[in-house]
């Protein structure tokens, strides 16, 4: 059938159109019946026919009606109806901004970039629920790296659009496969993680075909072979009839990544917006930045000469033998040695065969484990290196040949006995819980940062107190501390419980990996975050765990204790800071490498930054991203405010017991 010719319904009248139309899809402004009511009997039902004898009339409107059916089916399942428009919350103030980039979505693959806190979310859901709407028989599945932040996705889109929980569903891991199979059949749209998407598209289980949009949140995480990236290859084995909307504070971390994205999701274009872009600086607030430079203290720096020695003894061989191309023994990094193992797998020399082979594989492994103990040294402290290398002497890490070589090393053994003396009794206190603070008892800063940090937070909550009069008024503040490393975290966390109750810290962190620090559950989280939103603590002290999506609430002070080499990390923690006030973002970094790779880092950003601005062609774009609207159907924005109920989660969360012996400190108890 031609797309100019009328339809039987259109011929027909507008009377009938409305009877038989109104059963398959939503009209322009009403919001979709949930699936059950959606397919409702066509208007020559056979119980009718029983009752009275069947007219000329009712067998012409059977065939009209499986006619338009099967013209829907030939435009993707596409509601001409529900098409004309397409629907814009005013319930939220209206940004510019976010409708731009919600019209331009709709019609394109498109990879949403902006600050965190700008509305990436809230852009989501309005393309979500007009794909929802234009496509009444259709899948729309929002995917989020972790289960929290699933959690936290499906109430927040509810809120934006007030998608019906009916035709809602969040799927995890611990759902059972049949159960996960009867909510793709019966749910429209669907929240959950992307491992559960990949297992449920190689089962079956999911109906590729039937999915009609697909976000993606923290798209940047699309590289190489993670989850995202075989979700996306696997569903246009189905179909390539699909909108895809990419979400990220950040686009990459560096030109090349970016591409990687762009590649792996099938990207039309990029709506980039930065801190000082135009269009949304009335929204954002200010967000002051401080880099303040530690120089290394008298005794860290005789333990970092010490370690050097070290080094040298074990790296020399690999130079001997030219494997390390880079002779600056105290300037070379645990990546670099990486790299040399790798070009070595590729392309060993001819000389070196056998058992000589096994040798030098493990002289890499020994040095990228001494050179990771390096960088513990100088960004995180004598502490942090030394229960790293207690994880290598008791055994725990499972290096035996590394820790039969280091106990051969005269100058090892001395610095470990060294720092053994200093730690280990913090090793015990931190392996089996704290009990008691003894704010008497001199803390022992084993980094000047530690100093440093201290400084920072407790001048926070003192000039807060100061400037505000309201009762309870360290309640009112919230800082957040980031620490790459679990030890580190539990380390800050210890030096801050002696300020108690001014500051009432607790820890963040991923699940158990080691005995030095237990772990939390995915839905622990949840609860640590509920706890800090209420006020129960003023001070997270985190791992990378807290650095993406999550809505931790507001923030004031963003304390970052190490330097990311990618500018991704410090785009993310600065983005818990800024949303409804001024917000102050300090990053406290050791003199020397750290300093360097900071630097780096904020380079690279601005080049990302230029390239995707600027004038000049440097990214290639997916050039078949569907329209998903017929030819000669442009819908018309349609500003409506949208009411919700309440949103009421399928499994309400229970209190869970905190496995950190820190939270026991609530209240200065």
């Amino acid at each position: 059938m031609s797309g100019r010719q009328r339809t039987l319904f259109q011929t027909w009248g507008p009377s009938l159109s409305r009877s038989a139309g109104s059963r398959s899809c939503s009209s322009g402004t009403e919001r979709p019946q949930s699936p059950g009511t959606s397919r409702a009997r066509s208007p020559a039902a056979p119980e009718a026919a029983d009752e009275q004898p069947e007219s000329d009339d009712d067998v012409l409107l059977v065939a009209v009606y499986e006619a338009e059916r099967q013209l829907n089916l030939e435009n993707g399942g596409f509601c001409a109806s529900a098409g004309a428009l397409w629907v814009y919350p005013t319930n939220c103030p209206v940004r510019d901004y976010q409708l731009h980039i919600a019209r331009a979505a709709l019609f394109c693959n498109t990879l949403v970039c902006l600050p965190t806190g700008l509305g990436k979310t809230f852009i989501a859901a309005v393309v979500m629920y007009n794909f929802y709407r234009w496509f009444p028989s259709g899948k729309v599945v929002f995917m989020a790296p972790t289960k929290p932040l699933v959690t936290q996705q499906i109430e927040a889109c509810y809120r934006v659009m007030g998608i019906p929980q009916s035709d809602m569903a969040e799927m995890t891991g611990s759902t059972q496969a049949f159960t996960r199979k009867e909510i793709w059949h019966n749910r429209r749209v669907i929240f959950l993680t992307p491992q559960v998407m990949v297992n449920d598209l190689s089962r079956g289980a999911c109906p590729a075909a039937e999915i009609k949009c697909l976000v993606i949140d923290e798209a940047h995480k699309a590289l190489g072979n993670y989850a995202y990236c075989q979700v996306v290859r696997e569903l246009i084995k189905y179909t390539n009839h699909f909108r895809i909307l990419a979400l990220s504070a950040t686009p990459g971390s560096d030109i090349k990544a970016v591409q990687q994205v762009i590649t792996n999701l099938l990207i039309g274009q990029i709506e980039l917006r930065s801190e000082d872009s135009p269009d949304i600086l009335p929204y954002s607030h200010e967000r002051r930045v401080e880099k303040l430079v530690v120089p290394l203290s008298e005794e860290l720096a005789a333990i970092q000469k010490a370690y050097v020695q070290i080094l040298e003894a074990f790296a020399s061989s690999l130079i001997q033998r030219n494997l390390l191309m880079r002779r600056d023994i105290p300037n070379l990094t645990k990546y670099q040695i990486i790299l040399a193992r790798d070009q070595f797998r590729k392309n060993p020399p001819t000389n070196i065969t056998g058992i000589q082979q096994g040798i030098i594989e493990g002289e890499f492994a020994l040095c990228i484990s001494l050179y990771h103990g390096y960088e513990l040294l100088q960004q995180m402290g004598m502490r942090s290196l030394y229960f790293f290398l207690c994880g290598i002497m008791d055994g725990t890490k499972g290096m035996t040949r590394v820790k039969n070589e280091l106990n051969r090393n005269e100058d090892f053994v001395k610095l470990y006995n060294h720092l053994e003396c200093m730690f280990a009794h913090s090793r015990s206190t931190s392996a089996s819980g704290i009990s008691t603070i003894d704010k008497e008892k001199e803390f022992f800063y084993s980094h000047p940062k530690l100093k440093k940090l201290e400084e920072i937070v407790v001048e926070h909550f003192k000039s807060w107190n100061a400037q505000n009069t309201s009762e309870k008024k360290c309640d009112k503040t919230r800082v957040m501390i980031f620490s790459s490393f679990r030890d580190s975290v539990q380390e800050i966390a210890e030096m801050l419980l002696r300020h108690q109750p001014v500051i009432r810290a607790m820890t963040f962190v991923g699940h158990a990996s080691g005995k030095s620090m237990k772990g939390f559950t995915q839905k622990e989280q949840l609860e640590v975050v509920k706890q800090f939103r209420s006020g129960g603590y003023n001070t997270l002290v985190s791992t990378c765990v807290g650095e993406e999506g999550l809505d931790i609430g507001e923030v004031d002070l963003i304390v970052c204790f190490d330097a990311q080499k990618s500018p991704i990390r410090l785009i993310q923690r600065m983005g818990r800071t800024g949303r409804k006030r001024q917000g102050r973002i300090v990053v406290i970094l050791a003199e020397g490498r750290e300093e360097r790779t900071y630097n780096q880092s904020q380079s690279n950003k601005r080049s990302i930054y230029k390239a995707i601005s600027g004038n000049r062609q440097v990214l290639h774009f997916y050039q078949a991203s569907p329209r998903m609207v017929p030819d000669g159907i442009n819908p018309e924005l349609h500003k409506m405010f949208i009411t919700h109920g309440v949103y009421e989660p399928e499994k309400p969360s229970r209190n869970l017991q905190r496995k950190s012996s820190i939270f026991s400190y609530r209240n200065g108890k």
